[in-house]
């Protein structure tokens, strides 16, 4: 495959998934807010954490309002961690690939972009409910499409790959400053209070039943297990290395452990750190810590799928 392709595959795969998953925050926050009132002055400050984009958004809207935010993180062009702006990113990059798409994801691609497109910020505050249900309706719509039209080959592996990592990005970054925020000084008592709030962060990954049904009681150590460490739900971190490296060496031929390139090595390894990881030592070493070593790692991983795939093609 040429890497253009392969390059442009990526990219609209993490946009999509990231422009999903910040609806599924602001979604979530809005029922939160509804559910705490008045006991909840900061509710909006953390979406604007787990982006990245805190440095941006507070000089240029200062406080950190609802509607601040949802026009920050819905319809800002200048950002370009916006619903909006993803979508229009990972448009330009499935229509440079339409000959690898099939018509069914370039029209569902199209539905959901136009959907951001034509909405206007006092429709979206006169029904957000709505708005950001729709928006995430769009995006099982446009997987469900994908999953069913598109050939699972190399570009198909390419495209899985990359939503995995921006996955597991999303999740850690959610847990990481919800934990911060939330954790009480012993880290199993919680009040009903943070319990609304914990309950809040596994809806934000559509996590909320399937940790009843394997953990029962919300507790922040087992809430912070399961996003980060469940090999079966499909939003857990590790879930997403284990299939984003099954993509990988699908890619290039390889088998686990091969490590034959960069992004064998460094995705491989990001994947066994967590094979016989305990909670408790990540708890132990400081779960802000781990996270914020984690993140550092996908980061690298993510450079050396472009050095691998991407950059030495483009530049012959």
């Amino acid at each position: 495959m040429l890497s253009r392709v392969a390059d442009s595959l990526f990219w609209m795969s993490r946009y999509v998934e990231r422009a999903e998953n910040v609806a599924r925050f602001i979604d979530v926050n809005l029922t939160l807010s509804l559910d705490l009132g008045p006991d909840a002055p900061h509710q909006w400050d953390p979406l604007i954490y787990t982006t990245g984009d805190h440095e941006d958004f507070y000089q240029r809207y200062g406080e950190a309002t609802q509607s601040n935010v949802l026009a920050f993180l819905t319809f800002d062009e200048a950002n370009p961690n916006s619903i909006l702006s993803c979508l229009r990113s990972a448009r330009e990059n499935a229509r440079t690939v339409r000959e690898m798409i099939s018509s069914t994801m370039w029209e569902e691609l199209n539905k959901f972009y136009l959907l951001l497109r034509s909405a206007t910020q006092p429709q979206v505050v006169a029904a957000p409910f709505e708005f950001f249900q729709a928006i995430r309706d769009a995006g099982y719509l446009l997987e469900g499409a994908t999953e069913a039209t598109m050939s699972h080959g190399e570009a198909w592996h390419f495209r899985r790959m990359a939503r995995l990592l921006e996955r597991a990005d999303k999740t850690s970054r959610i847990l990481d400053v919800k934990y911060f925020e939330l954790s009480p000084p012993s880290v199993d008592a919680v009040v009903s209070f943070d319990t609304l709030q914990w309950a809040a962060l596994l809806k934000s990954a559509s996590a909320l039943e399937a940790y009843r049904k394997a953990e029962g009681r919300i507790a922040p150590h087992s809430v912070a297990h399961f996003l980060l460490m469940d090999r079966d739900f499909p939003r857990a971190v590790y879930f997403c290395l284990l299939r984003a490296e099954q993509s990988l060496l699908t890619i290039t031929g390889g088998t686990p452990g091969s490590h034959r390139n960069a992004a064998e090595q460094r995705l491989g390894r990001l994947r066994a750190e967590f094979d016989y990881m305990s909670m408790d030592e990540v708890i132990a070493r400081g779960l802000h810590e781990f996270i914020d070593g984690f993140q550092k790692h996908l980061n690298e991983v993510g450079h050396s799928i472009h050095e691998t795939f991407f950059a030495v093609q483009n530049a012959s």
